[in-house]
């Protein structure tokens, strides 16, 4: 029996490891109008099909070299249970519009819409580059 409850303890950290899939930040809604932007300016065809895309934060920002960068979300917590069971890809088209960015991302409406039930909520996602 001794022997048994080292093997079960590995098998159950390896399948907490594996759940982790990316990078843990947080996220909230930004409104329009989305131009001009960073990466861009008034290019209105700059924007992925979908509109699913984001203004990143410092963090992800890399001095503009994260425009046109993709990222599977999807959201993981939040206040008053806000998660929709639904994982996003989206496209850095932008840097955080405020002087001290609220969020490691805002995604447009229509993304956060996809992936939270309360646009006006900061949630906690995961995120990983693709």
């Amino acid at each position: 029996m001794k022997s048994l409850f080292p093997s079960l303890s590995l098998i159950i950290l390896c399948l907490v490891i594996l759940r982790v899939h990316g990078d843990v930040g947080t996220a909230m809604s930004y409104d329009p109008p989305y131009l001009p932007t960073r990466c861009k300016g008034y290019d209105p065809d700059q924007f992925p099909e979908g509109g699913y895309f984001i203004a990143a934060s410092d963090g992800l920002w890399d001095n503009g070299a994260a425009c046109g960068r993709r990222y599977r979300v999807r959201c993981i917590s939040g206040p008053k249970r806000p998660c929709r069971e639904a994982t996003i890809f989206v496209e850095v088209v932008d840097f955080c519009r405020s002087n001290v960015c609220p969020a490691t991302m805002t995604l447009s409406t229509k993304a956060f819409n996809a992936i939270s039930r309360y646009l006006d909520a900061k949630i906690n996602v995961e995120y990983t580059q693709v």
